[in-house]
């Protein structure tokens, strides 16, 4: 479908969902899960810093590390197993995918088992996969809050796909947190891929013309972005202004943090808000068909022990692969598994173009 019919499609879907809220959820859950949640996630990032909760080691199941680690650690794994609510216990969802959802997880387990050079591709590929799927997911929530002004799903949707990965992975590119992403490839030490392995060392002394390079690609971007937008307003496109202040909080967030680490938690704030927005989207998408699993549709607690089993389940698996052994090769690379499956998943089974939400 070409720019100019799907914009005349805008009145009429507009027509049809205009009775319907410009949010999510509503608007307090949408402004503390998904709007604001960067900023807040920013707040607790300052508070906590230079405090005993970030600097004093604890001792827990023979793991020493400080209290902020191995929460945000369970928070980031609990968020990456509980796709598995949305792809395997959503019949829906299931069915347009099975050998996705039953094969391939299986089959990557195994090539990991039985060759070390595939479970250290999969463990760097993880890292940049993981940069890549969490700007996605600001830009997968700014699709619905279109979708809930009645925006046809093509209009707009690469500029926004550009605009997102620009705001957070641009100040990884350009910033501060650089090589703390970059330095995943020394795992290729462990089979003697010396290319790999001088990478980091290649990027530390280049690592100004990334900036330069991403600065100059931005700025023109930015400007582009806004009056690609400002064109389709004219034409019917109807701006959303959750959507709008999604994007500032995000990439006001991502640049202070991602850019700067002023106070040193910008791993802590960018994963925190991030894998809060999950948990929020997985709860309010799934709580019907999670409830209707359970058979417990028709019980007054049926949502209440639905929301239960969502989060034990998430900080169960999140908590156990936090504390796992480094040197257990097959929890190693279940863990891996689980997450490599969470990014691609998160891909295709939140789709408004494929009208999957």
């Amino acid at each position: 479908m070409s720019i100019t019919a799907a914009l005349q499609n805008v009145a009429l879907s507009g027509a049809q969902t205009g009775s319907k809220s410009r949010f999510i959820a509503g608007p307090l859950y949408d402004c503390i899960f998904f709007i604001y949640s960067p900023l807040l996630a920013l707040l607790l990032g300052i508070y906590i810093s230079d405090s005993a909760f970030t600097n004093n080691e604890v001792e827990l199941l023979g793991r020493e590390a400080p209290l902020a680690n191995i929460f945000i650690g369970t928070f980031i794994m609990a968020h990456l197993v509980i796709v598995f609510f949305r792809s395997h216990l959503n019949y829906e969802i299931f069915k347009l995918h099975p050998l996705r959802f039953t094969l391939v997880p299986v089959a990557l387990f195994i090539a990991m088992t039985t060759s070390e050079w595939a479970a250290v591709m999969v463990g760097v590929l993880a890292t940049w996969w993981d940069v890549y799927h969490s700007s996605l997911q600001t830009f997968g929530l700014g699709r619905i809050y279109d979708m809930k002004m009645g925006n046809s799903p093509q209009v707009g949707r690469r500029l926004d796909m550009g605009l997102n990965l620009l705001l957070y992975a641009g100040p990884i590119l350009a910033g501060a947190t650089l090589m703390d992403h970059v330095n995943d490839f020394s795992q290729f030490e462990d089979v003697g891929a010396v290319f790999f392995t001088s990478i980091p060392a290649t990027v530390e002394s280049n690592r100004r013309y990334l900036t330069w390079a991403v600065l100059a690609i931005g700025v023109p971007y930015l400007l582009f972005y806004v009056l690609a937008n400002w064109r389709f307003h004219r034409q019917g496109y109807q701006i959303s202004f959750p959507k709008v202040a999604l994007l500032v909080s995000t990439g006001f967030c991502s640049i202070f943090t991602w850019g700067f680490n002023t106070f040193g938690e910008a791993f802590f704030i960018m994963n925190f808000f991030h894998a809060l927005q999950y948990f929020g989207i997985v709860w309010w998408m799934e709580k019907k068909s999670l409830t209707a699993t359970l058979g417990l549709q028709d019980s007054r607690f049926g949502k209440p022990i639905a929301l239960v089993l969502l989060l034990t389940v998430g900080f169960g698996y999140g908590f156990w692969a936090e504390m796992i052994d480094g040197t257990n090769e097959a929890a190693y690379n279940l863990i891996m598994v689980i997450a490599i499956m969470h990014f691609w998943y998160d891909g295709f089974i939140w789709s408004v173009r494929k009208k999957q939400v």
